[in-house]
């Protein structure tokens, strides 16, 4: 591109920036999780064909103005509808009481979101970072971004999240899962899906 167009784009740019509702356009500044409109939900696999929904029930997170995301997941919470399969997964799963959190974390750049209007969708690959029980992976994947409203962002996924429970050293608690339960297998990897509010 010549400089002629880059400036005309860029000029483009700024005169809509400056001419829009204030509000409207900038997403800039510091952005919290609404707990009560955020979701992430798991799918397991046991006995080679039967499928389970689970979630958990208490997520933090926020994004900075530097693009700087994160997602706090309380393991305690997990539910499964199912209580004594609630308390096995706390103590041999994810064993919370020596790892109490999983984490979710990314950079996304500000200037992509920057003018992105009401109502309007915006697809961006990202790399997520993922700690849990004691270890680290990071996992590429396409997150969609949607202006709710002036003050606020839905953050999710586009397409489920494959989780390994291997790179994360699950693989002792999910035999001790399936031996409970005496299940002929447990599928270690996951799908994971997530829908996330945030406000300014």
């Amino acid at each position: 591109m010549t400089l002629f167009p880059r400036l005309f784009v860029l000029s483009t740019l700024l005169t809509f920036a400056a001419c829009a509702p204030a509000g409207e356009t900038s997403l800039e500044g510091d952005w919290t999780l609404d707990p009560d409109q955020a979701s992430l939900q798991f799918v397991t696999v046991k006995a080679t064909d039967i499928l389970e929904v689970h979630h958990f029930g208490e997520l933090a997170g926020s994004v900075s103005a530097d693009g700087a995301a994160e997602v706090t997941v309380t393991l305690d919470k997990v539910s499964t509808n199912i209580d004594i399969r609630d308390e096995r997964m706390r103590e041999f799963l994810f064993e919370t009481e020596t790892y109490p959190l999983a984490m979710i974390s990314t950079t996304l750049a500000p200037e992509t979101f920057a003018l992105l209007p009401l109502g309007e969708t915006l697809v961006t690959p990202v790399e997520l970072t993922v700690d849990l029980h004691g270890a680290s992976d990071v996992i590429g994947t396409q997150l969609a971004v949607t202006r709710l409203g002036p003050d606020r962002v839905m953050v999710a996924t586009t397409d489920p999240i494959i989780v390994d429970g291997y790179a994360f050293g699950l693989d002792g608690g999910i035999e001790h899962l399936r031996e409970l339960a005496n299940l002929p297998s447990i599928t270690a990897s996951v799908p994971v899906t997530f829908s996330l509010v945030f406000e300014r």
